[in-house]
């Protein structure tokens, strides 16, 4: 009778281990960022981001007390190689939902296959197209160029400009911007008079920007992530050309000014606050936590948390709020994400909803300028 008692005993503890084994399992989070390669740029602080909160909230006690698992892989900035990372995060890993990509083409790759798997996406990349038309899986947290040509335009409208010449890469990202300057331009009564573009890899530009010298242009909107804006800042300066020079907010980091060098004086471009987050009044629901994490990444990584890693920063606390709120499956974490309002992050404050999964308007974006190789408010 003893020995049935012990044995009950111990199945006992064994099925109460085993169960607390279970409660205690992590979520798994999934990330894709292209933290090599061309876009490197803005996947590398979205990977150094993404993994120092999701530490943090760990040491902290985690979500409902688990811990959260972050298992990142590197896109390389590769819409096919991005399109099967994100095939083996639902199939072999079972994340419940996904960050990233890092870059718009990745992205729009990688919709259908979250989509069709019924699994959360937050986009790091900022193509308006990633969540317009709205997709039930799709959000992000990246400002929309839409609000960035915007910003643009009512600066060159303020200054009484109306002849702009446009410059955009030829990628998922430059083809968006591009659309946006185009069809916001008559909004502003901003009449395009210089339309081109240049590939991702090309090293030269000379040409096109030639082209726009002998226009009528008042100023010059080029569209796109480094390394390509840097040398057509260059090649502006070797050219002589002194147009006012706008780059979109593709370059938002130091790393712009880094690769341009001295040419990127003058320079301005739609930001993210977190480039100027010293110069903010305290009254900005912003500053606190842009301040925050500013700290957090120079202590962590010896360098300034941006305005990409900020995207990172934004997506891991959305779903941090969406699992708190709404359990950690992955129709619990979108409908969550979709009642998501007034949060206070990185890239601004988010209301998300049944028409809009992008959450922000035009008071994200602030308009910077380079001047003695930092960023300053334009005001």
């Amino acid at each position: 009778m003893k020995k049935l008692i012990t044995a009950a005993l111990v199945s006992f503890s064994l099925c109460c281990l085993s169960t607390a084994a279970l409660a205690a399992a992590p979520i798994k989070i999934g990330a894709l960022f292209a933290v090599t390669g061309p876009a490197s740029f803005l996947g590398e602080p979205e990977r150094n981001t993404a993994q120092m909160v999701v530490d943090e909230i760990n040491k902290a006690g985690g979500v409902k007390g688990r811990k959260l698992e972050l298992i990142i892989y590197d896109t390389g900035g590769d819409a096919t190689k991005a399109v099967q990372l994100a095939n083996k995060l639902i199939k072999n890993d079972e994340v419940v939902a996904i960050i990233g990509p890092s870059t718009t083409g990745d992205t729009m790759a990688v919709i259908p296959v979250v989509e069709k798997a019924n699994i959360p996406l937050i986009a790091c990349a900022a193509g308006m197209k990633i969540t317009d038309p709205v997709k039930k899986w799709v959000f992000k947290t990246a400002q929309n160029d839409t609000l960035a040509v915007a910003r643009i335009y009512e600066q060159l409208k303020k200054e009484k400009k109306s002849k702009v010449a446009i410059l955009t890469v030829s990628d998922g990202f430059g083809s968006s911007g591009r659309e946006q300057l185009k069809g916001q331009a008559a909004q502003f009564g901003m009449e395009i008079v210089s339309d081109d573009t240049y590939g991702p890899k090309d090293t030269d530009m000379t040409a096109q920007l030639t082209k726009i010298r002998g226009s009528q242009a008042q100023a010059v909107i080029c569209w796109g992530t480094n390394p390509g804006p840097a040398v057509i800042a260059r090649n502006a300066k070797q050219l002589g050309l002194t147009l006012p020079l706008y780059m979109s907010h593709g370059v938002s980091s130091k790393k712009f000014i880094d690769l341009a060098g001295d040419a990127a004086e003058g320079i301005r471009l739609p930001s993210g606050k977190v480039l100027v987050a010293d110069l903010l009044p305290k009254s900005d629901k912003q500053k606190a936590p842009l301040l925050a994490y500013i700290k957090d990444y120079q202590r962590h990584f010896k360098a300034e948390g941006d305005h990409f890693g900020g995207h990172a920063w934004d997506a891991v606390m959305l779903l941090k709020g969406a699992i708190e709120r709404g359990g950690d499956t992955p129709a619990g974490i979108r409908n969550q994400l979709e009642a998501t309002r007034g949060f206070a992050g990185i890239g601004g404050v988010f209301n998300y909803s049944a028409a809009d999964h992008a959450g922000l308007n035009k008071d994200a974006f602030v308009l910077v300028q380079v001047k003695k190789k930092d960023w300053m408010l334009v005001k």
